[in-house]
């Protein structure tokens, strides 16, 4: 269906681009019409032009010329024909999508404030390769704003032809576009099908070094033996990423070929990419998977293990309890969120007692030296911010209402004693929020936490 509609948008734009060049050779023939359309354009005639060059940061763009070549042109032809040039604009940015340019937004604003009237340009696709900017240009030129575009070869002002030719050209760019997204996607596919890798090699892997074999990639003499270090030691000796982490950076030291540690989610990304056995998937969650033209660093089997390692650790780790104040504090150190922990002590009477300590999570700093606090000191550390803070912060106080109704209805309703109007201060709503952070249930601290505008910082124990 894509195909299909691709191929009706390029028949078209063929169309239209004939029926204008037979509408423009038909006006040549009339001369005395276009003379009648000439005198009434050049009623008025722009008389401030920005000179507008761009270049898309995105591609060379070897059809284009460069920015300052095209300044040099235009100004060349500003001289020749007279134009009075009062700005250049430069710019280095594709222009695929509609107002993502911040130059070429500010031009347009200009024209609407009246700073420029005209506007020239190395060629149409210059300004425009795509329906919503050529649609901002055209509706200037309509509202008398935008009085004419030079480019190299050509004008166009408010006159339906030359209008009608721009927005033909400017479909143009668009289609070239949309051409060049499918010839690379293409490309890509068969890249992949011939099990080439069409994208950065992944650590322990570099580019084959001749040109001719673009995609190929070969192991990596100096990182290979380490990666595969990595999937036997969780896979043989239960290490879990942190542990992989430590092991490289302090008795290894391994950079990556940009000469960088890896991180914790580095090591866990690498632990779970199919390439290092021989396959992969193309572009990531699509379902395409290929075949690896490849040497793979480790075997099916080692993958596999480490894949059930892994899995294992996960589970142990996230089987713990809800605690009512984890993911809503920052560690004051690292800027790591803070999780929590419980701890079982048995005491001389058979008796057991349970501690819950708060903890940073270390996600940010594997070192952070951030100290945890116990549950207790904790909630009385809420309860002071509860003393001190802004009263509109806690986003309680529609709920203590409703509690009085509520209250206020059943002592009427089942104990039949009269009904009190009750005033709600603001010692009632601290109390209320210290209330809930003793003796409610752990979705009732949260809920009351969570409404805080700002974030609650933990360093030092306080």
């Amino acid at each position: 269906m894509k195909n299909l509609w691709h191929k009706f948008f390029i028949f078209a734009s063929g169309l239209l681009y004939c029926i204008a060049s037979l509408m423009l050779l038909m006006e040549i023939k009339e001369p005395k019409q276009i003379s009648m359309r000439v005198n009434s354009n050049e009623l008025k005639t722009a008389s401030h032009y920005c000179l507008y060059a761009r270049k898309s940061s995105e591609s060379d763009e070897r059809q284009a010329l460069s920015i300052e070549a095209q300044v040099k042109e235009m100004l060349d032809m500003a001289r020749r024909d007279g134009l009075n040039i009062t700005d250049i604009r430069r710019e280095s940015h594709s222009a695929k999508a509609t107002g993502q340019r911040p130059v070429f937004n500010k031009m347009l604003e200009d024209i609407r404030t009246g700073v420029f009237d005209g506007i020239i340009a190395w060629a149409p696709d210059r300004l425009s390769r795509n329906a919503g900017d050529l649609g901002a240009i055209v509706d200037l030129i309509d509202q008398k704003k935008l009085i004419e575009i030079r480019t190299f070869g050509q004008k166009f002002a408010d006159n339906p032809n030359e209008k009608f030719l721009l927005m033909i050209l400017g479909a143009q760019g668009k289609l070239e576009n949309d051409q060049k997204g499918v010839n690379v996607k293409r490309g890509l596919r068969a890249r992949c099908e011939q099990g080439l890798w069409p994208a950065s090699p992944p650590t322990g892997y570099l580019r084959h070094p001749s040109r001719e074999k673009n995609c190929h990639m070969i192991q990596d003499p100096k990182r290979a033996l380490t990666i595969k270090q990595m999937f036997e030691k969780v896979a043989y000796d239960n290490w879990i990423g942190r542990n992989v982490y430590r092991w490289l950076k302090n008795e290894l030291d391994f950079k990556t070929v940009n000469n960088k540690h890896l991180s914790v989610s580095n090591v866990y990304t690498i632990l779970k990419n199919h390439f290092y056995y021989g396959t992969f998937e193309y572009p990531k969650e699509s379902g395409n998977w290929y075949k690896g033209a490849h040497e793979p660093i480790i075997t099916k089997e080692l993958f596999d293990k480490v894949q059930e390692t892994l899995v294992g650790s996960f589970v142990r780790k996230t089987e713990s309890k809800e605690f009512a104040f984890t993911r809503l504090m920052k560690c004051g150190k690292c800027g790591s969120g803070i999780t929590a922990e419980e701890k079982f002590k048995k005491l001389k009477n058979g008796s057991v007692n349970r501690h819950v300590y708060y903890v940073c999570t270390k996600s940010r700093d594997i070192n952070c030296k951030g100290t945890r606090i116990n549950e207790k000191d904790l909630l009385r550390e809420l309860i002071q911010v509860v003393d001190i803070m802004r009263l509109d912060d806690l986003g309680v106080r529609e709920r203590i209402e409703r509690e009085l109704k509520r209250y206020n209805k059943f002592r009427t309703s089942v104990l039949g004693v009269k009904r009190e109007k009750q005033e709600i201060s603001d010692l009632d709503i601290r109390n209320y929020a210290k209330y809930i952070l003793k003796e409610g249930t752990i979705l009732d601290k949260r809920e009351l936490l969570v409404n805080l505008e700002n974030r609650l910082i933990l360093e030092n124990k306080e």
